[in-house]
């Protein structure tokens, strides 16, 4: 049975190349590449309507939220605590927790059950907790924090729908788009990536997931991150 493939955030870097990566190797019968103004994560109505939209052709078995949120043209990350603004945190958590969370409530169900199937969601190293000893970045860090308890949450409730499963949260590493070009003269040489081979990476680390992986973060190279 044919099965289809979705990618929301597909006007950005990553979801872009993600989107083009999974046309070009042909596993799916269709690839919806989803960006604004089809579906907007922080508006529900327009996430229902799209997954509806989907759910009229082949159901899909991978799903990936490659959507986030660092900084906008008047804000960066914050550096310190003098900097917090409750708006911000709320745009910011918003758009890289709450809104991969309302795709999940209205994409899980699509997928089909007694086989694999993957929901992943880009998230960040800095979202680790233990792994915070450089502090800042209040609202980015507390974001990616969220969506990876979120991600555990869900592949709780999914194992007992359907045992093979994977719900997954990914670290791309430094990828060169929008949302990192502030901060890349930081990058150790090798380590900044273009979106085409960062998208490659990520869809090279889905094909090697397994239930056990569900749940956790795993980053570009394969290596679980601690939460």
């Amino acid at each position: 049975m044919s099965r289809s493939a979705v990618v929301i955030g597909a006007r950005g870097g990553i979801g872009g190349a993600l989107a083009a990566a999974l046309v070009e190797e042909g596993q799916f019968a269709t690839v919806h590449a989803l960006a604004r103004p089809d579906i907007d994560i922080l508006d529900e109505a327009s996430i229902a309507a799209a997954a509806a939209r989907v759910a009229a052709g082949p159901p899909p078995a991978l799903v990936i939220v490659a959507t986030g949120l660092l900084h906008s043209a008047t804000r960066g990350p914050e550096k310190s605590l003098k900097e917090l603004d409750a708006a911000w945190l709320t745009e910011v958590i918003g758009v890289n927790a709450i809104g991969p969370a309302l795709v999940a409530k209205h994409f899980l169900p699509l997928l089909p059950r007694g086989e694999r199937t993957v929901f992943a969601a880009l998230s960040a190293r800095v979202g680790s907790i233990s792994d915070n000893r450089l502090g800042g970045w209040y609202g980015y860090r507390a974001g990616k924090a969220a969506l990876n308890q979120l991600i555990r949450t869900l592949s709780v409730e999914m194992k007992r729908l359907n045992d093979r499963a994977i719900v997954i949260g990914l670290h791309p590493g430094t990828v060169d788009t929008r949302l990192s070009q502030p901060f890349q003269k930081n990058v150790a040489p090798g380590q900044l990536f273009d979106a085409e081979r960062a998208a490659v990476q990520l869809l090279d680390v889905i094909e090697g997931l397994g239930v056990k992986d569900s749940g956790n973060l795993i980053a570009w190279d394969g290596v679980t991150i601690t939460p």
